[in-house]
This record gives structure tokens, C-alpha cells and sequence, in this order.
């Protein structure tokens, strides 16, 4: 393949799939001006208009729901039942905008000694997303749905893995009557990315991905003053207290650790088990991992495939070898199978402690890390003891110690009791410390990369 163009990768079976050419400065550059000129006429429509066209993307989504998740399973490896249901989570965030954006961005009248003062709430112009492969579509639509609703334009930087993805949904925006070139993809490499932060008609950043990926665009963005929405990692704990009820706990907790092969920042990944129901937790969920179906994604049957990538797996695999090197203990999986594909086994690491990779770092894969709580109090102090921030979860069946636990002592942007932490268009999404800044969905997210303007009338 020439190294100007971007190849997709079959992770179940490692065979080449499609490839797109790699934009030159000259095409960047190209594509810039016409988005611009389109959100430039796309501002001034109302929201009836593009509530419209955003319900048509929705129901375009559904009609074809198979061929996009056939893109998914392909280029990433997500077995064929989760990838339709992305897509119809895509649809969803399309309605959700598509119907409640105008109250969203609704003008508020403020009472003041002013004949008239309101706040109104204008689209800032073009929005650049960076956004990763684990949700090649979700992450995508819940940037682009309110972005476009609230007036603004949208250029897109795909990760490289998931090229067809990218430039599938450039299509079927364009498919359902958006303006060409309001929602561009643009197939290039990170170290473009940086060129396109600072064009000065580019007026605000969105990324999903890696820590080290939010601090570089982080700073790009704020050398030219440009606003940032930033959804990092996270080393998210799961607490299992001494009146839990441990199946819900040992269910939740293996389909969440396991949810899109552990590929995920708000998966579980650190579970914290008070002593006093350790064993009998612990039993529950090594046979529930266990028993996970693993294998060729595009069968029905299975509801974990591989990883993404080769090297993502052999990442994983260093970290889960320098813990056991240092003291955890292997219950389940923990070995790179044999044959094709970046598969990984479902596996458990008990004993963790900190100085191990699986208690200080991110383990993006299928690994649970393990750690047994002395006390209630104990499990509060080790889930909080992280650099991350992103999501938390509390089992307990006294609702209202829950939900003290996760209001009042948990230190992450969403926290969830006796359930999975998970998005919802409804509600606010993000994290706080190293998993970022900044929210996505709800009203909070529609409202990141508006004008906030205040209008005075004396």
C-alpha cells in the first residue's frame, strides 16, 4: 500500500480491507472553504429546518443500520449485535437534538434595570473533532448531532484504523439533504491535525482519546485561544460493599469490564471488593468471565471479538505481565491465544496494589483488576486514588448510603449505583482531573461551542 493512503485492518483475521488516500495540504486547505461556506448558510436556517434534516440522518441511521455495522465489525473488530445497536444509539442522539435543541438554545430574559437584557446563544462557526476508533460511530454523532443543531459546522479527524467509518457518515449527512461540506471528513494523519487546530476558521477543538492525545491538542488549541471539550481515559472503579447484592454485581461488573472487548473509557476497570464479601464475589464473577463468548465478530453468537489492533493487544499483554512480575496474581485468562487476530482472552488480576500497571494505568482491554477493600470507608479512599475521573459505580442494596456514596465521596463525572456507568443523550457526560474537561449530551453538551452572548437594551 503507498504510505500516502490510510489502510483499514481486519482484527478478527489481519487481512487488508480498504484504503483511502491521505489529503495533501492543498485538499485540507480546499475542504476548510467550503465548510465554512456552508455553515456560513447553514447559521442562519431555524431550528424547524434543521430539526428536519437532523431527523432525517435518524432515520437514514436506521434504514442502514446492517451495512454500518458490518463497517464496524470489519474495521474494528465489535461483534455485529453491539455494533447495531451503536448505530441505533446514533439515531437516538440524532432525536434527542433534532427535537430538544431549540429549547436548549432557547434565548433566557434576565431581569435586570434594563428595558430588555437576554442571553442568547449563537453557533461559534467550524468545530474540528478528533475522535477515536472504540466507537467509530457513536462518539462521532454525539459531537456532530448538537454541533450541527446549535448552527455550527463540523470537520472530522477519524483515527487512521477506521477510515470507511469516517467517510461514511460524511456521506449519509450529505445523503439526507445537510449542505455539502457542513459535516467534512478529512483522512489524514495526527501529524496534521496541528495545522488545522490553528486555521483561524477553525474556532473550537472536541477530542476523545488518549491522555497524551488531550494534552497536545490541549495546548495546540489554547496557543491560538480556541475552545477545547476534552474526553480522555479512565481508571474507573467499581465498588462492591458488604450488602451488595453480589450477582447484579458479578453481572454488571463482567459485562461492563467486557463491553466493546474492554475497549472503552467508562468500562470498569478497577474492581474494589470489601473483604467480608470477597470470596464469595470473586467465585461469581471468575465464572461469569469465564463463560463470555469470544471470537469472529460478525457471528451473532458472540458477544466479545478481538481487540482493534495487534499492537493494542500487545500493550495490554506488557501490562498485565509487568503486574503479575510484580505481585498480581493471574485468576483467569492472561495469555495472547494462537491463530489471526488481536484477540485477548477475558482475564482477572487479583492482589493489585499500587505501583502495578493495572492499579496506577488504564488497562484498555479486558482485564479486571482486583483489590480487596478492608471497609466501606477503605474502598472509598482506593477508588478515588487515581489520577482519572471519568466514571464510578457503587453496589449496595441500601439505595441511600448509594447514593450518598456517589453523590458526596466519589470523585468522577458520572457515578452510577447498583448499574453500569454508561452515556445517555439525557445527561451530561465527561470527566474531571486526567480524564478531561468539559461535557458532551444533554443541554450542557449543545451548549460547549456556542457564543454565550449577553444583549442589553437601556
Amino acid at each position: 500500500m503507498p504510505t500516502n493512503h490510510l489502510q483499514s485492518i481486519n482484527p478478527a483475521t489481519g487481512e487488508p480491507g480498504k484504503s483511502y488516500k491521505l489529503l495533501d495540504q492543498k485538499a485540507i486547505l480546499a475542504k476548510i472553504a467550503v465548510a465554512q461556506e456552508a455553515q456560513a448558510g447553514w447559521c442562519s436556517t431555524n431550528f424547524g429546518y434543521r430539526q428536519n434534516q437532523m431527523m432525517a440522518a435518524a432515520q437514514a441511521l436506521r434504514e442502514r443500520k446492517d451495512e454500518y455495522a458490518m463497517l464496524m465489525v470489519e474495521e474494528m473488530g465489535k461483534p455485529i449485535q453491539d455494533a447495531r445497536a451503536e448505530v441505533e444509539k446514533c439515531a437516538l442522539v440524532c432525536e434527542f437534538y433534532a427535537k430538544g435543541a431549540a429549547q436548549f438554545l432557547a434565548d433566557e430574559v434576565v431581569l435586570t434595570e434594563a428595558k430588555n437584557s437576554v442571553v442568547a446563544f449563537q453557533p461559534l462557526g467550524l468545530v474540528l473533532a478528533v475522535m477515536p476508533w472504540n466507537f467509530p460511530f457513536w462518539q462521532v454523532f454525539r459531537f456532530a448531532a448538537p454541533a450541527l443543531m446549535a448552527g455550527n459546522g463540523g470537520l472530522l479527524k477519524h483515527a487512521s484504523n477506521v477510515p470507511g467509518c469516517a467517510a461514511a457518515i460524511e456521506e449519509l449527512f450529505e445523503s439526507v439533504g445537510f449542505p455539502k461540506g457542513l459535516f467534512t471528513n478529512l483522512h489524514i494523519t495526527s501529524k496534521q491535525v496541528a495545522g488545522i487546530v490553528r486555521h483561524p476558521l477553525v474556532k473550537a477543538v472536541t477530542l476523545t482519546g488518549s491522555e497524551p492525545a488531550g494534552r497536545s491538542v490541549a495546548k495546540l488549541a489554547g496557543e491560538s485561544l480556541k475552545k477545547t471539550v476534552l474526553e480522555l481515559g479512565g481508571s474507573d472503579p467499581y465498588l462492591v460493599l458488604a450488602d451488595a447484592d453480589l450477582e447484579l454485581a458479578a453481572e454488571t461488573c463482567k459485562s461492563s469490564r467486557l463491553m466493546n472487548a474492554g475497549q472503552s473509557c467508562i468500562s470498569a476497570k478497577r474492581f474494589i471488593v470489601v473483604k467480608e464479601v470477597y470470596d464469595k464475589f470473586m467465585k461469581l464473577f471468575q465464572e461469569k468471565m469465564a463463560a463470555v463468548a469470544f471470537g469472529d465478530p460478525s457471528l451473532e453468537s458472540t458477544t466479545m471479538g478481538p481487540m482493534a489492533r495487534l499492537d493494542l493487544r500487545d500493550e495490554l499483554h506488557e501490562q498485565v505481565t509487568r503486574s503479575i512480575e510484580a505481585g498480581a496474581k493471574c485468576l483467569l485468562g492472561g495469555k495472547i491465544p494462537k491463530g489471526a487476530g488481536a484477540f485477548y482472552p477475558p482475564t482477572i488480576l487479583a492482589d493489585v496494589k499500587p505501583g502495578m500497571p493495572a492499579y496506577d494505568d488504564e488497562l484498555f482491554g479486558p482485564v479486571a483488576a482486583v483489590i480487596k477493600a478492608q471497609d466501606e470507608d477503605d474502598a472509598i479512599r482506593i477508588a478515588n486514588d487515581t489520577a482519572f475521573g471519568l466514571g464510578a459505580a457503587v453496589f449496595t442494596q441500601n439505595e441511600d448510603k448509594g447514593f450518598w456514596i456517589a453523590k458526596e465521596k466519589l470523585n468522577a463525572g458520572s457515578c452510577f449505583v447498583n448499574a453500569m456507568v454508561k452515556s445517555d443523550p439525557r445527561l451530561p457526560f465527561g470527566g474531571i482531573n486526567n480524564s478531561g474537561y468539559g461535557r458532551e449530551l444533554s443541554s450542557f453538551g449543545i451548549r460547549e461551542f456556542v457564543n454565550v452572548k449577553t444583549v442589553w437594551v437601556q
